[in-house]
C-alpha cells in the first residue's frame, strides 16, 4: 500500500454520517474512495457543489462539473450547485463540519502552512485561510517529509495559513493531534516504531505510555 493510500484510508475513519465535509485539492480528494462501510457524508466543492462523488469513468467526465483544482467529479443523485458567494458563506459561516487539507508544514502550535510552494509561482492560498478558520475540525493529509526534510517543525518556516490550531495531522507513519500543551503521537502506522517518527519528525512530540496503531478503512 503506497504512503498516500495508508494516509487517505486513516483520515476516511475520522468521517461520520451526515457530515458536511470539504475535500482540498490533491491527496485530500481521495478520501472519498475509502469510506468506511455504511459511512455516508455530503461532499461539498469550494467552487460550488454539495454531492460530489467518485471520479466518472474514463469518457464519462463533463467538464462542466469538477472540483475546485479542476479535476473531474461525479455528482450524487440530488446534488446541489451554487456559486462561490453561496459555497463560501458556508464556510466562512460554520457550517463546515470537517475539511480535510494537505500540508506543506505544521508547527507545535499546531499551526498549518501550506499554500506557498517554495521556488514556484502560485496564484495564491485561494479558500485554504477560510477553510481553516471557519470549519468546525481542520484535519491534515500531508506526507510526514518532503525530499528527506522534516513538515512537522518546531515553527513554520513558510507563511501560516492560519493562525488556528489544527485538529489532526495523519501522514504515512502516524496520527498527530495538536493540544495546548504539544503535538501528542495518537498512533503510529502498521510496523512504523515510534523511534522512526521521532527521528523523521523535528518538532517535540508528546509520546504517551501507549501509543496505538492506526487501523485504515478497508
Amino acid at each position: 500500500m503506497d504512503d498516500k493510500t495508508i494516509i487517505a484510508k486513516r483520515v476516511a475513519r475520522e468521517m461520520k454520517s451526515g457530515q458536511l465535509v470539504n475535500l482540498g485539492i490533491g491527496l485530500p480528494t481521495s478520501v472519498a474512495r475509502h469510506l468506511p462501510a455504511g459511512v455516508e457524508v455530503f461532499f461539498q466543492s469550494e467552487n460550488g457543489i454539495i454531492g460530489m462523488a467518485a471520479v466518472p469513468a474514463e469518457g464519462l467526465e463533463n467538464d462542466s462539473l469538477s472540483d475546485a483544482g479542476g479535476s473531474p467529479i461525479g455528482a450524487v443523485a440530488g446534488a446541489a450547485a451554487f456559486d462561490s458567494c453561496t459555497s463560501f458563506g458556508l464556510i466562512r459561516g460554520g457550517h463546515l463540519d470537517v475539511t480535510v487539507l494537505g500540508g506543506l508544514q505544521v508547527d507545535e502550535l499546531g499551526q498549518l502552512a501550506n499554500w506557498m510552494v517554495p521556488g514556484r509561482m502560485v496564484p495564491g492560498m485561494g479558500g485554504a485561510m477560510d477553510l481553516v478558520s471557519g470549519a468546525r475540525r481542520v484535519i491534515v493529509a500531508m506526507t510526514h517529509t518532503a525530499r528527506g526534510e522534516a513538515k512537522i517543525l518546531p515553527r513554520c518556516t513558510l507563511p501560516l495559513t492560519s493562525v488556528r490550531r489544527v485538529d489532526l495531522v495523519v501522514t504515512e507513519l502516524a496520527v498527530i493531534e495538536p493540544t495546548a500543551r504539544g503535538l501528542l503521537l495518537r498512533e503510529t502506522a502498521p510496523g512504523v516504531a515510534v523511534e522512526q517518527v521521532l527521528a523523521t519528525t523535528a518538532a517535540r512530540l508528546i509520546v504517551p505510555d501507549q501509543v496505538g496503531v492506526m487501523a485504515l478503512a478497508a
